[in-house]
């Protein structure tokens, strides 16, 4: 299946995590393999993707028989059987080939992942409770991303405060220790921006560091 032009996805388990990546995956134009054990979620997504294939990916020889290792990505979303998860990336990584990114439905799950190779372990759920927090405590802040402990990445609405003065006057850097990596103007995206940029009505700045310094960036933003 795999073709030198495009990168081909397999995503398995189709509950709504994994339907809602398959889905994204597919609308952005790539290749991709749908695969779950239960027939009705893969007819329900076959029109989505490119394959949808009904398989029971604990077995090594349907894994095999899809030709799994010819795909440049697998990304293993099964939903609450943690059983299941663990073989089906042991047998992922025996067969070798695909970067493998696997969900996790908690820490535990996570580190047993990490042991047994999963190249990237995601967590769905504290992720997206860790972006609501932060946009609840700090309405300014759009999006927040977790890097990994030490650092992560803010979206921050330019404030009132913010506006007409460019990055040198602002002095993120200095101030709190973090880098302002891009400017978001509308639909164009300013990943150079210069210390004499200045900021107008709608500018959200992306911004990287650690996240003790991001907490008190956030904090001095939090009432302009």
């Amino acid at each position: 299946m795999a073709r030198a032009t495009k990168k081909q996805y397999a995503v398995i388990g189709m509950g709504r995590f994994g339907l809602s990546v398959a889905t994204a995956l597919s609308g952005m134009g790539f290749d991709v393999l749908a695969v779950d054990s239960d027939e009705q979620r893969t007819q329900e997504v076959s029109n989505v993707v490119t394959h949808a294939v009904t398989a029971d990916s604990t077995e090594e020889e349907a894994l095999r028989t899809l030709g799994i290792r010819n795909f440049d990505v697998v990304v293993v979303a099964i939903g609450e059987d943690i059983q299941a998860s663990i073989l089906t990336t042991l047998i992922l990584k025996d067969i070798g080939g695909p970067l493998i990114v696997v969900k996790a439905q908690n820490e535990l799950h996570g580190k047993v992942l990490n042991k047994i190779g999963a190249d990237k372990v995601i967590f769905p759920e504290r992720d997206m409770g860790l972006r609501v927090a932060h946009h609840l405590t700090s309405p300014n802040i759009l999006d927040y991303i977790e890097l990994s402990e030490e650092y992560s990445i803010v979206e921050l609405r330019a404030t009132r405060t913010m506006l007409g003065q460019n990055l040198k006057e602002l002095n993120i850097r200095a101030k709190f220790g973090c880098n302002v990596m891009a400017i978001k103007q509308g639909s164009k995206m300013n990943i150079s921006p210069s210390a004499s940029d200045r900021l107008v009505d709608g500018d959200i700045l992306v911004i990287v560091g650690e996240k003790n310094d991001l907490k008190k960036l956030e904090l001095a933003y939090s009432e302009s």
